[in-house]
Formats: structure tokens, C-alpha cells, sequence
């Protein structure tokens, strides 16, 4: 799981981008604040891997901020300005990163998983940027959830659905109750939890059912 601190003054946009990060099930957005000026003592509080920060805020600017970090934590720039001398001014104060708000969320989230593994992300064709991201593209899940069967998935589906008896998902998936009881204790082995309202909660945060 990459934790993410969001630094935009824009509140409509970072709560916006908060929610819409929130769904990606291998990125946390820990902490969320207005002004470069606080990003310090959020970093201190949140301790997050990666921060997605604009570029112009009324106090204490991205670039001073990004300057000012007091460790080396991979900034991405997201900003609605972004020209050529923005982005090199970012690069040049240390970012690792420089995207539009314009962007995709998929390029946004594959963006955030490069920087937490160490990635520059400095690309001068359309074609070199997709390349580069799309090394990235997949959400990176933990061992338990990577080792799910596709039956599992089905269930795991079923019950962010709100579908939790065992009787209605033998039903739907065609099976005997005993085998959906198999299947349940082996998700919640692999996934370490203990009942089927916790499963329908990882099926959200997982990405396998929308919230309601």
C-alpha cells in the first residue's frame, strides 16, 4: 500500500482527488492540506510515501515546499498550469514528477507507484510516457489478495454486492453450500479476516464491487 499526502489549495479538487485515489485499492491517501506551509508537520504526522503537490498556493509555494521537505520523500507535481518552465523549475527543485490535473487517474495512480518505487518520471514524447507508465499500471496488491482464485474474486464480488448469505451465493455461482463455505474460509485466510462483513469491505477497497 503507497501512502499519499495530497498538498493543493483547491479543496473541491484535492477532496475530489482524494475520493477518486480512495478507490485504488493499493494507494492510501493519508493526509490531506491547503498550503505548502503545512507540509512539514504533515509529513511528520502521516509520514506518507508519496506527495502530490501543486504548484501555486497562497503562502508557501510547491517549489518552496518541495525545497523545504525535511526528508527526500518523492513529490509529484500536479498542477493546472503546466507549461514547459513549470516543469522544469519542478524538476530543478526536486520533484520526481510533473503531470496536468487534466491527466487520467490511471496515469495519476500509475505516476504514484513509479515514485514509490524510485522511478524519475521525466518523458518528452506522448509515446515514452505511456511506456513509462504503463510499466506501472497495475495496482500492486498484497500477497494474500495476489493469491485469490477467480472463484474467490466471484465471491469476494458477490459479498461487496451485499449478497452474504450462503445459501443465495451457492445459488448464483452454481455451487453447494459446502464448497462456498471452503471458498469463504479460504478468503478470509488469505486476506486475514474473520467474517463476511470485513470481506465485503476488502471487496470495496479491492476494487472487485463499488460501494453503494
Amino acid at each position: 500500500m503507497t501512502r499519499v499526502l495530497i498538498v493543493d489549495d483547491h479543496q473541491m479538487f484535492a477532496q475530489g482527488l482524494s475520493g477518486a485515489l480512495g478507490v485504488v485499492p493499493d494507494i492510501d491517501v493519508v493526509g490531506v492540506v491547503g498550503d505548502g506551509s503545512e507540509v512539514g508537520d504533515a509529513v511528520a504526522d502521516h509520514t506518507p510515501d508519496v506527495i502530490v503537490m501543486d504548484l501555486e498556493m497562497p503562502n508557501v509555494g510547491g517549489l518552496d515546499a518541495i525545497r523545504a521537505l525535511p526528508a527526500p520523500i518523492p513529490v509529484l507535481v500536479v498542477t493546472m498550469h503546466a507549461s514547459d518552465d513549470q516543469r522544469a523549475a519542478a524538476f530543478e527543485a526536486g520533484a520526481v514528477g510533473f503531470l496536468s490535473k487534466s491527466a487520467p487517474l490511471k496515469h495519476l495512480a500509475a505516476a504514484i507507484r513509479a515514485a514509490a518505487s524510485g522511478v524519475s518520471l521525466q518523458w518528452s514524447t506522448d509515446a515514452e510516457r505511456d511506456e513509462i507508465l504503463g510499466r506501472h499500471a497495475r495496482a500492486r496488491l498484497d500477497p494474500g489478495a495476489e493469491s485469490l482464485t477467480q472463484r474467490e474474486i466471484e465471491i469476494l464480488t458477490l459479498l461487496g454486492q451485499g449478497v452474504s448469505s450462503t445459501e443465495e451465493l451457492a445459488e448464483r455461482l452454481f455451487i453447494s453450500q459446502k464448497t462456498v463455505k471452503n471458498h469463504l474460509a479460504s478468503v478470509f485466510s488469505k486476506l486475514s479476516i474473520s467474517d463476511r462483513t470485513q470481506a465485503a469491505v476488502e471487496a470495496i477497497r479491492l476494487g472487485f464491487a463499488q460501494p453503494k
